[in-house]
């Protein structure tokens, strides 16, 4: 932008002095020299960034390396097809695919079925990064797009393969909907070229180029990229289920020492949510605690251990007072003994030792991994967050800054309650409400589930002390522990 202004300011001045007979020329003849020297250092500041952040690696990674992505893994193959069978279909007239966008949340594979993808095709695999083509000089990144297509023809025919699979990461940073950065017009000078790029592929004969995406950020790409003839297939790389889990996690301990009682069924089913980068820092995590046990082998204990470190971060050397000890292991009793009363046997684990920010911890687990809720469950996950405050104000007479958490939690599922159409208002757009109409509507729903919950508590009061003073005794419960405790009332 600043060097268009400059060139025009310099053209206007330039023929303002012709007119009023000035003799231009040592003018002209300086600004050429000038010229020349910025195309100079741009061409050099071209060449020192175009191989910057580019990896070509020979991958032997396979689709059977890849675990809990099966749907991801059929679709893309499918769609690899085309590139394998060419001859084939270009018989029947189908053109060549282009481009194939994964989408999906971070560390969930998308990089390595892009590894995995060149491994099946036998193709040449170029990566780099959608930040690596923006830059503050004018031209910068457009050429290295020019250059990023160039050197992965290179690559294929120095490999001797007839394609060659260039995977950009990140990609929502290259092609982010133009107009977006509107201080920055080089952002959008390399997005066109890569769109003029993608375009002039399968026009030639000669090595074939496919361009696979990532992102976790779809909505944010400019539709002109989306279009059919560019990205011509979106393949969603989303969170594995329970199953995924499992084949994910037998994976990465396949080259580990487990001992006979792991049951790796029993971890997948507590990780619901985890990506396949959360379940292999789950397996290296257990590895670590069993090396500092000075343990041959890994056990059960080191898996759910490297599980708690995974979601809620490392142990605290900071302990709390007794007052707080005990004011935590009422807190977490309360949600425990609700969680089990509403739910049996979902709980996983107590403790009230301090990780991260929290001071102590519930783990649930359920059943089967859900992805629709009714309005009885929403309703029962709310009394659960509210019963860590009510046993608090129940047993020592007042409630913590510490359930500051547990609203946060209860209020994202009342808005899910307003958005679904469950309140006693109906079917509603959430948006035109006004701030006292949310407010009445959100209080009558906690105040409800408030007096259950206290109802159930009163009820439970007896076992509830006697669970906080084990918990405070003991710092950890696992849920089978809990519920053998619950089968003899405690006495």
């Amino acid at each position: 932008m600043l060097l268009d202004l400059a060139l025009g300011t310099g053209v206007g001045l330039f023929f303002f002095l012709w007119v009023m007979g000035y003799n231009v020329l040592p003018l002209a003849l300086l600004g050429g020299l000038g010229f020349m020297i910025w195309k100079l250092v741009i061409q050099r500041q071209v060449l020192k960034t175009t191989g910057k952040g580019i990896q070509i690696s020979t991958t032997s990674i396979d689709f059977e390396d890849i675990g809990g992505q099966n749907a991801a893994k059929k679709e893309l193959q499918e769609a690899l097809d085309f590139l394998i069978y060419s001859d084939r279909m270009k018989a029947l007239g189908i053109r060549p695919l282009k481009g194939i966008l994964l989408s999906g949340p971070p560390g969930t594979g998308k990089t390595l079925l892009a590894k995995a993808a060149a491994h099946y095709t036998n193709s040449s695999f170029l990566a780099i990064s959608g930040s690596e083509f923006v830059e503050m000089y004018a031209g910068v990144g457009a050429e290295r797009v020019r250059s990023i297509f160039r050197r992965a023809k290179e690559c294929a025919r120095k490999e001797k393969k007839s394609s060659a699979i260039l995977f950009i990461d990140e990609i929502d940073i290259l092609g982010a909907k133009r107009g977006s950065n509107i201080s920055h017009h080089e952002y959008d000078q390399t997005l066109n070229q890569l769109l003029v790029e993608m375009d002039g592929l399968g026009t030639e004969e000669g090595i074939r180029i496919l361009v696979l995406a990532a992102t976790n950020r779809a909505e944010a790409l400019d539709s002109a990229l989306l279009r059919p003839g560019r990205f011509d297939r979106s393949v969603k790389v989303d969170l594995p289920d329970k199953e995924g889990r499992l084949a994910i996690l037998t994976i990465h301990t396949r080259n580990k020492p487990m001992a006979k009682d792991v049951n790796l069924e029993k971890i997948a089913q507590e990780t619901f949510g985890f990506s396949g980068a959360h379940l292999e820092s789950v397996a290296n995590e257990a590895a670590v605690f069993a090396l500092r046990n000075n343990v041959e082998e890994i056990t059960m204990l080191h898996l759910r251990e490297a599980v708690e470190k995974v979601m809620l971060g490392e142990k605290l050397d900071r302990k709390p007072t007794d007052e707080e000890l005990k004011r935590v292991a009422i807190h977490e009793s309360g949600h425990a003994l609700l969680a089990e009363h509403l739910h049996p046997h979902s709980v996983s684990q107590i403790s009230i030792r301090s990780r991260g920010n929290a001071l102590g911890y519930v783990r649930h687990y359920p059943k089967d991994d859900l992805y629709l809720y009714t309005q009885s469950m929403l309703e029962e996950q709310i009394m659960i967050a509210l019963a860590g405050a009510l046993a608090e104000e129940e047993i020592l007479g007042a409630r913590s800054t510490g359930s500051a958490g547990d609203y946060e939690q209860a209020l994202r599922l009342v808005e899910k309650i307003l958005a679904s159409g469950m309140s006693e208002l109906g079917v509603i757009d959430v948006g035109n409400l006004s701030a006292d109409q949310r407010q009445k509507v959100t209080r009558n729903i906690l105040n409800d589930l408030e007096l259950q919950t206290k109802r159930i508590i009163q009820d439970i009061k007896t076992v509830l002390i006697q669970l906080s003073e084990i918990l405070q005794e003991e710092e950890t419960i696992s849920g089978e522990k809990l519920r053998s405790y619950l089968e003899v009332r405690i006495a």
